[in-house]
């Protein structure tokens, strides 16, 4: 991924950009100050990173523009996303910020930003912030009402101990799994890192120091695997690799001889263990563009899927609403109610481990996968003329039209973008991105031809509508 030479991106879910072209410690106070107008009453907002390099010079920015608003501020330091999530809540505190750029390189860092139900904030919050900083609105305190500062240590002990009391800790700690974990340099290692150890498993910790001297890419994809994979299959004695991105809200999968098995699998591994013996009644809960192999995890245990738009918050909302077990997306983001509302690499972890403690000695990952459909899926681009916006509604619509002249029984579904389900295993979904002059393509099907005769069909599709 090459940065451009300035990118600043100022959404309804948060900022992100490039340090020092684009995104300052004096953009990054104004956000922070729009976010804390929006507050309505007082009290602490926690504070975490990724563990980027330019988090000192953030975190300073975002401590005093919260500070001068009138919050009181627990730092929390490095910490996983779920985490610090987690923390808000169990604290009641008002709010929290991650600083994180999520999987983005180096040179980005960003703001996310949590409701004091420890989940991100909903498009409607998050509009409302994002007019505040586009018209400079605060609300700063006096001297008398400045906020406090205080520097909490261990604030991942309560979401470790959560996690483990939810799955079977003894019988995963009788098998002394011995687990590669890649923390990617960022904040979520050392709590992974904890967890594991406290399962019992044997940790070989590459990346779990928070200094945010990435190793690879930070996006957990197999071409940036590839040194980490080596050395698991060279070694030949691991029973399977864990891989985080920075932030640790999301986690990918390696087998114990080093192969990739990714991200989609997790949450599938993860909602089938759920599932197994029963659990509450409801649905599994996931965004349109997540694989359908979780239709076939809860079809084979009685239970439907509820999808909803991509984001985080339309996962968490479909899950409160639909009193669903479980959710998440697929790219390695598990979201356990019982634990919290942010996507949870520890619990991913947890189940998946319970996953193979519950089967035979020396099963693997992909024979743990096995009876499941293995679905290929793509994912493509279709750079848009200018009035990307209106140009892309419009080919979307065309689009739509087309596909159901010609599949008839397909079901459509306009809520983010166009969503087409053609059948149990192969889908469409084309939606226009809300950061780039571009309409992304991703899609599902039975094996590799099929999906690329539909993404090369998706493609002529588009092109044809905006005349190009």
């Amino acid at each position: 991924m090459t940065a451009p030479d300035h990118l600043l991106i100022a959404s309804v879910s948060g900022l992100r950009g490039l340090v020092g072209k684009g995104l300052d410690p004096i953009v990054a106070g104004r956000f922070i100050a729009a976010y804390a107008a929006g507050l309505d009453r007082p009290g602490s907002v926690v504070v975490g990173h990724d563990a980027r390099l330019s988090h000192h010079v953030f975190e300073q920015a975002v401590t005093a523009s919260l500070m001068a608003s009138g919050f009181d501020v627990l730092s929390v330091g490095p910490i996983a996303t779920p985490t610090l999530g987690r923390y808000v809540r169990t604290t009641g505190s008002v709010g929290g910020i991650q600083i994180s750029a999520s999987h983005n390189p180096k040179e980005y860092n960003g703001l996310k930003f949590f409701q004091p139900e420890g989940m991100v904030l909903s498009p409607e919050l998050g509009k409302a912030m994002l007019e505040r900083f586009e018209n400079n609105q605060s609300r700063w305190a006096s001297l008398a009402d400045l906020g406090s500062l205080e520097i909490v240590e261990q604030a991942d002990e309560d979401h470790v101990s959560a996690v483990c009391a939810l799955v079977d800790s003894d019988l995963i700690a009788s098998r002394r799994f011995k687990v590669l974990l890649d923390g990617c340099h960022g904040g979520g290692g050392p709590t992974l890192e904890k967890l594991l150890r406290r399962l019992g498993c044997e940790v070989l910790g590459i990346g779990t120091k928070p200094d945010g001297v990435y190793d690879h890419t930070p996006e957990p994809t197999v071409a940036n695997l590839s040194r980490i994979a080596k050395l698991m299959s060279g070694a030949g004695d691991f029973d399977l690799g864990l891989i985080l991105d920075p932030d640790a809200d999301r986690l990918a999968l390696l087998d114990s001889d080093g192969t990739f098995i990714g991200e989609e699998y997790t949450l599938v591994i993860a909602a089938a263990q759920r599932l197994k013996f029963g659990g509450p009644a409801g649905p599994l809960v996931a965004n349109l563009s997540t694989s359908a192999m979780l239709d076939s995890v809860a079809k084979s245990y009685g239970r439907n899927v509820v999808r909803t738009p991509v984001g985080e918050f339309h996962v968490v909302q479909g899950i409160r609403e639909n009193g669903g077990i479980i959710g998440g997306e697929g790219n390695g983001g598990v979201i356990d109610p019982r634990v919290g509302w942010v996507r949870d690499s520890l619990m991913g972890a947890a189940l998946v481990l319970e996953a193979l403690a519950q089967s035979a000695p020396g099963t693997t990952l992909s024979e743990l996968i096995s009876p499941w459909p293995k679905l290929v899926m793509v994912k493509d681009k279709i750079d848009l003329p200018p009035g990307g916006a209106s140009v892309a509604k419009q080919a979307l619509d065309s689009v739509a039209a087309d596909l159901a002249r010609e599949f008839p029984s397909a079901r459509l579904d306009l809520r983010d973008g166009l969503h087409a389900r053609l059948n149990d295993q192969t889908w469409l979904h084309l939606r226009a991105s809300n950061t780039e002059p571009i309409v992304r393509i991703l899609l599902e099907a039975a094996d590799e031809r099929s999906a690329n005769e539909l993404r090369h069909s998706a493609s002529q599709r588009i092109l044809k509508a905006i005349g190009s």
